[in-house]
């Protein structure tokens, strides 16, 4: 005969299959269990209460739990070699996973689980996307460490997001030419506008850009988001806008108060200020629209890469090229004849 199961445990099943327990007392509330069943810390815990005294917290999340190993990611050798964007994104990512599944084993987390982590996120796909890059930094870790036997990440694909196809909207020469009418050289917004387009530099970096970064008619700053080293020149449109505007003391870009800007605090301002020039435009397109002028300039796949910080090979600069190349070619094609009208027999 089966043993008697003690008073006020409740045996519960989550919907990834993990047995949990709760103790509840009537119409109290329910206190979740988190030792192992059967564990002298359980019935520690159980006795607790059932005598409604304050459950004993463990110091950090249960070993074999998904907060476990983000736990354990985020004080690797592999986390601190991402840059300091990336662990910022995937930090939001993890805590939102936390709080839904922190608790959850982690050998109990299969491609259902992520696959469903990622639909639930389809009305966002970049959020969705977010998801499931964080999820493979994550589990790739856990294979090498051997924490998990397998990767669950492994064959779920990315969604299709608005403007994949393109990305960033790239400033045509009109809205750049609109955003030069509205605000004239000597203003604050203006410079902004000649150090994104004139440098190619990530808003990132921008914002952090000033005259200790500068010698000798030349820019080199350290990429906050590669951590690689890049030289650019001081063109002549953006030497002009710096003399001209009362700039920062450590930044060229800075607030009213003449303090530097966050990236995030940059971006918004600047998405403000596009819009009272009538332009849809933001920062990371006047990045897109100096690396189609570089490319419609001529430039080679490997300048571009070193201008723009892209890796040997990568696609961006194929493409920009690739697109300069076509329309070159287009142009100085000879025009098409027109077929010749052929009179005979036609009616009137």
């Amino acid at each position: 005969m089966p043993r008697a199961k003690p008073p006020h445990l409740v045996r519960e099943r989550t919907r990834h299959g993990q047995l949990v327990w709760y103790v509840r007392v009537g119409q109290g509330k329910r206190i979740r269990m988190r030792e192992t069943y059967g564990s002298e810390a359980f019935w520690r815990d159980y006795r607790l209460a059932v005598e409604g005294s304050p459950v004993a917290r463990a110091a950090g999340p249960s070993p074999g739990s998904l907060s476990w190993l983000i736990a354990r990611y985020i004080e690797s050798a592999e986390w601190s070699d991402l840059s300091p964007a990336t662990r910022k994104q995937r930090h939001t990512v993890y805590r939102a996973v936390e709080e839904t599944a922190g608790a959850e084993p982690v050998k109990l987390i299969d491609r259902r689980t992520i696959l469903a982590g990622r639909d639930r996120r389809r009305d966002r796909p970049h959020a969705a996307n977010n998801f499931l890059k964080a999820m493979r930094g994550l589990f790739g870790w856990a294979v090498d460490r051997e924490y998990v036997a397998s990767n669950p990440t492994t064959g779920v694909k990315l969604l299709s997001g608005e403007n994949d196809d393109a990305g960033f909207h790239a400033w045509t020469e009109e809205e750049l030419a609109a955003f030069e009418a509205r605000w004239p050289v000597g203003t604050r917004q203006r410079l902004a506008f000649d150090l994104l387009l004139y440098t190619g530099l990530r808003r990132g970096d921008a914002v952090r850009l000033g005259r200790q970064h500068v010698r000798g008619g030349e820019l080199t700053l350290r990429t906050e988001k590669t951590g690689a080293v890049v030289t650019r020149p001081i063109l002549a449109p953006l030497a002009a806008s710096i003399a001209a505007t009362k700039t920062g003391d450590l930044a060229f870009i800075a607030t009213e108060r003449g303090t530097p800007f966050t990236k995030e605090s940059f971006g918004t301002w600047f998405k403000k200020v596009c819009r009272e020039a009538g332009v849809p435009g933001a920062a990371h397109g006047l990045r897109k629209a100096g690396a189609r002028r570089a490319a419609e300039a001529g430039a080679t796949e490997a300048q571009l890469n070193a201008l723009f910080g892209w890796a040997a090979g990568s696609r961006e600069s194929a493409t920009y090229t690739r697109t300069a190349d076509n329309a070159r070619l287009a142009r100085n094609a000879p025009v098409l004849p027109t077929p010749s009208k052929n009179t005979e027999g036609s009616s009137p």
